[in-house]
């Protein structure tokens, strides 16, 4: 799989889950998940659910948890790869059967944390440690570590851009559709593929918000009635873009057949000019071209088309966040994989993501962005289980890909209406949203 799957629906977000436990063994303790002092005495038989399916079964997850065991050798570690993350875990987390370590879902409304995980430290504690771990906390205990961050723009081909003409990238959103014209009358490439069918790559266009302004508060200043897709504001550049790729014709034909994993070979073969996602992909495009025989020097990677004060801005976010079941009998155990994987294990670094221990080097794969003083925004997550409330009253699903799939259709003629009824009615219901949700 590779990555992860689309979320559920926004309504499932607030009605999908209960109190956890409702199988059998009641509420859960509150007790810390705290680092052992140890790790060699730390002891218990673990089990980590995954959305990795492809490094569980290409043997990678076994040969971490080998490299685990010599240090930890009296935990054992078996992994649970699930394709349908999202929603698999939805239903277990009915239960307390969801694993020893999750990944957190995305539809678990942040505000509900403390059912379902074990806190893992204080927020002063972890946040000095750590990258992105505002994203988990409630009430000054952190419930989740990044197992990595991702820095976020446009993946694509730069011998098509090159054959295009095009070897500056654009400063604005005029110029990047501009540079998708030429692509379009000088090369054979689609000049960008939405991934429109899976779905989820749609939702890294909200990881965007805050490369516009180069505004680390800008998602936390979504909760409120602030229109946020009034003329002016973030969400109206970044949707603004999407709804005039797919309406100028510079996209795929019928986004009813994208396929993501054929996407791969696609970008990798020059079929396909640009794709927005997070700078997680950049290792798996540019395995796809040396298995297509092609340089993978020529996957590139450039941040969303603004500047501010003459300078590119790109936000960096949390990946997946690692949690402890908050009815794990071995929550040590769990904790010591938690810590091990983050600190120790070089995952993020192979993957050529952003670690989530502050003191680690920024990778390879955003070399680029370094060489152009592309400054990096950590967004801040204070105020998310705020905006998550809002988001989801108001039945939008910021995280999720149905409203942008409703852009493309509208800006293809597939569905009624325009542009500018569409924003208005999203600011209509986040404004209304606003008024009793999130307070």
């Amino acid at each position: 799989m590779g990555k992860k799957k689309a979320l559920t629906g926004a309504l499932l977000a607030t009605a999908m889950l209960t109190v956890a436990g409702c199988g059998g063994g009641g509420a859960p303790s509150g007790e810390t998940a705290a680092a052992p002092s140890s790790p060699g005495d730390v002891s218990g038989e673990i089990k980590v659910l995954t959305h990795r399916t492809d490094l569980v079964q290409d043997g990678t997850m076994d040969r971490y948890a080998a490299e685990f065991n010599k240090t930890h050798p009296k935990v054992k570690v078996t992994f649970e790869a699930l394709t349908d993350y999202e929603g698999e875990v939805r239903i277990r987390m009915n239960t307390e059967d969801y694993g020893d370590v999750l990944m957190i879902p995305g539809a678990v409304a942040k505000n509900d944390y403390p059912k379902f995980f074990a806190p893992l430290g204080t927020s002063e504690e972890l946040g000095a440690k750590y990258r992105f771990s505002d994203k988990t906390d409630v009430g000054g205990k952190v419930y989740g570590i990044a197992q990595f961050g991702t820095a976020n723009g446009f993946l694509y081909n730069k011998a098509v851009w090159r054959k295009a003409g095009v070897t500056d990238w654009p400063t604005t959103p005029q110029e990047f559709l501009a540079d998708l014209r030429a692509i379009e009358a000088k090369t054979d490439a689609v000049p960008y593929y939405t991934n429109f069918k899976d779905g989820w790559p749609l939702t890294a266009w909200s990881n965007s918000i805050g490369s516009v302004t180069c505004d680390a508060k800008a998602n936390d200043k979504l909760a409120g009635p602030v229109s946020p897709w009034r003329e002016g504001n973030e969400l109206h550049v970044i949707d603004s873009l999407l709804y005039d790729v797919v309406k100028g014709g510079l996209s795929e034909k019928d986004p009813g057949t994208t396929n993501w994993e054929a996407s791969k070979g696609m970008i990798a073969k020059g079929q396909v000019a640009t794709m927005h996602l997070g700078s997680w992909a950049i290792t798996q495009m540019r395995d796809a071209a040396r298995k297509a025989g092609t340089d993978p020097a020529e996957i590139g990677f450039m941040p969303f088309p603004v500047q501010k004060d003459g300078r590119f801005c790109a936000t960096a976010v949390s990946d997946y966040q690692q949690a402890v079941n908050a009815h794990s009998a071995h929550k040590s155990a769990a904790r010591a994989w938690i810590d091990w994987f983050t600190e120790k294990s070089g995952y993020s670094a192979k993957e050529g993501a952003i670690s989530a221990v502050k003191t680690a080097a920024v990778p390879d794969t955003l070399k680029d962005f370094g060489d152009n003083d592309v400054k990096l925004v950590e967004r801040s997550e204070a105020e998310t289980g705020k905006v998550n409330a809002i988001d989801n009253a108001a039945e939008i699903g910021l995280a999720e890909p149905d409203y942008r799939r409703r852009l493309v259709d509208i800006a293809r003629g597939a569905q009624k209406g325009d542009l500018r009824s569409f924003f208005a009615d999203l600011d209509k219901r986040w404004d209304e949203a606003a008024k009793t949700a999130g307070s």
